[in-house]
């Protein structure tokens, strides 16, 4: 699958900030649509993330157009995350999640989300709230899934390291191969999509209970590869938008360079095998 590159920005951006945050007027929404002007959920995965939120959430709250809400899904912080949330930005959704791991709380927060676009969103510093209106106009301009890439034109980071950077360059290799994408970033965790994709992705329930010894598959930090692969192994449209990651502000990054690598290759080769028993079911029909 090829995979297109915006031109640039379809939606203008203010990089003030605003103080105080104030509430955006919402519309009551029944259901998601495709709009040219979408209401945007961002998904914030919180653990003991306190200090990062009083910088993080006001930057989300300044960007224009205002997004629709703010999700913030707690993973048992016992830093008060979701009391500092609540007074940076008063009218912030929180949810609690249901297992442990990321991807379970990602599950939360798309299930609470009432936009036509999720923005997933990390709550380290890392990522630019002011990159957001470039992923929705990607979307608008056909895209089903924006993808953020620190390694296409326009994209950089300042925290990535060498060893880091050619293990990405080789997982990317692995993912374009099995799923004739065009990827130049799979293990970036900055991406948006229409929210009417959620029961496309089939990720486990957020009221399945958790198996006693381990994570249901999805929960764990494999979650942006696994929605990488599944709208990839379902013929989506892709674009890539190009994104600057910077220094985690406060606090130690939980990145673990060789296990999370093995887990990524792990994720690629099990959601080929899927996808593989689902062409063949389709196939046998």
């Amino acid at each position: 699958m090829s995979i297109a590159m915006p031109a640039s920005p379809a939606v203008p951006v203010e990089r003030e900030l605003a103080a105080p945050p104030r509430e955006p007027q919402r519309t009551p929404r029944p259901h998601p649509t495709r709009s040219p002007f979408p209401a945007v959920s961002v998904v914030v995965p919180v653990r003991n993330e306190a200090r990062n939120l009083e910088i993080v959430l006001p930057a989300i709250a300044a960007v224009r157009p205002a997004v629709h809400e703010v999700i913030v899904v707690d993973g048992a912080s016992t830093d008060g995350s979701l009391d500092v949330a609540r007074r940076v930005l008063p009218w912030v959704r929180t949810v609690s999640q249901t297992r442990r791991g990321k991807g379970n709380a990602m599950a939360c927060g798309f299930a609470a989300a009432t936009g036509d676009v999720i923005v997933m969103f990390d709550a380290d510093g890392s990522a630019d709230p002011a990159e957001i209106p470039a992923f929705v106009g990607a979307l608008v301009a056909g895209a089903d899934f924006a993808k953020g890439s620190r390694f296409t034109e326009g994209g950089g980071s300042d925290d990535i390291t060498l060893l880091r950077r050619t293990g990405n360059a080789g997982l990317n290799g692995v993912a374009n191969a099995l799923f004739g994408t065009s990827y130049t970033d799979l293990c970036y965790g900055y991406n948006a999509f229409w929210s009417d994709l959620l029961p496309l992705l089939d990720l486990p329930a957020i009221d399945a209970p958790a198996p006693p010894d381990g994570m249901l598959w999805g929960d764990g930090f494999e979650i942006e590869t696994v929605l990488n692969c599944r709208v990839a192994a379902a013929g989506l449209r892709i674009t890539e938008v190009p994104s600057v990651e910077r220094l985690r502000v406060f606090g130690e990054t939980n990145l673990r360079t060789f296990a999370d690598g093995t887990r990524v290759l792990r994720t690629l080769l099990a959601e080929h095998r899927r996808a593989d028993r689902r062409s063949s079911i389709r196939r046998s029909r």
